[in-house]
């Protein structure tokens, strides 16, 4: 059953609406205790805050290392630096340990994470015969988040490499059955009417549409309703052995 339709221009990142959603879910006591979504929506800063303030589990494909050497399986990539975050330090996988260690510094994405940069030198990196492997650059910088998040992001990434992870994130074929109903059995992709609020009605008129649809398909239940007892007028026709008159909708067929 929908529950719940938010509508935002064309140009809102998905990144951008979870925390609403969550805040209006929660106004209405109807928050999940656990929320199965996609990847728009997995970001570090997103699975910690509705953790935090509504205790509610963001599910969904959390986005892998991004750096070159892990997509292309060759070189050093984040994952190969031991990172102390008491020391403020980042040791390379040669035994190298970083000179600086910078930040947090807000990402230029929406709902990125924030990053510590920790920073090796020309003079430790030059020397090194794996430094074409590691770095383009004339020494190697190595970014990640903070602790907190830094644990967070290790966990959920271990997990959704279980079969059991993937037998309960399966259940959301179900939401991209709803929004490929949306789409194309009701024309969602186009608005009918000009304006913010008028679309809005639009999505919530469909969502009661979907819903009274879904509904009639249920299967009936197995216990029959009570016959409806019988009128004063049926009554009295009844006691006196006189035929009930057809309903008005038939009389004359």
């Amino acid at each position: 059953m929908i529950t719940d339709v938010a509508t935002t221009s064309a140009a809102t990142s998905d990144a951008q609406v979870l925390p609403g959603l969550h805040a209006h879910l929660a106004h209405r006591q109807l928050l999940p205790a656990e929320h199965l979504v996609d990847g728009g929506y997995t970001s570090l800063i997103h699975l910690e805050r509705a953790d935090r303030e509504h205790h509610v589990t963001v599910n969904g494909p959390l986005t892998v290392n991004p750096t070159r050497q892990h997509r292309q399986g060759e070189g050093f990539s984040r994952d190969d630096f031991h990172i102390d975050y008491d020391r403020r330090q980042v040791t390379c996988p040669n035994g190298q340990v970083s000179a600086g260690w910078h930040g947090p510094y807000p990402t230029s994405e929406l709902a990125g994470a924030p990053l510590i940069v920790a920073r090796f030198t020309q003079s430790q990196c030059q020397p090194c015969q794996d430094r074409p492997r590691c770095t383009r650059a004339p020494a190697r910088n190595v970014g990640f988040p903070p602790r907190e998040l830094r644990e967070l992001q290790l966990r959920v990434r271990a997990e959704q490499q279980t079969p059991e992870w993937e037998a309960r994130y399966a259940v959301r074929s179900g939401i991209e059955g709803t929004v490929n109903e949306f789409a194309h059995g009701h024309g969602m992709r186009r608005c009918r009417y000009r304006g913010q609020p008028k679309a809005h009605l639009q999505h919530v008129l469909t969502a009661i549409a979907v819903n009274i649809e879904r509904l009639s398909r249920q299967a009936a239940a197995e216990e029959t309703r009570a016959a409806r007892p019988p009128t004063a007028f049926q009554t009295y026709l009844d006691q006196h052995q006189i035929p009930r008159s057809k309903s008005w909708r038939t009389l004359g067929t």
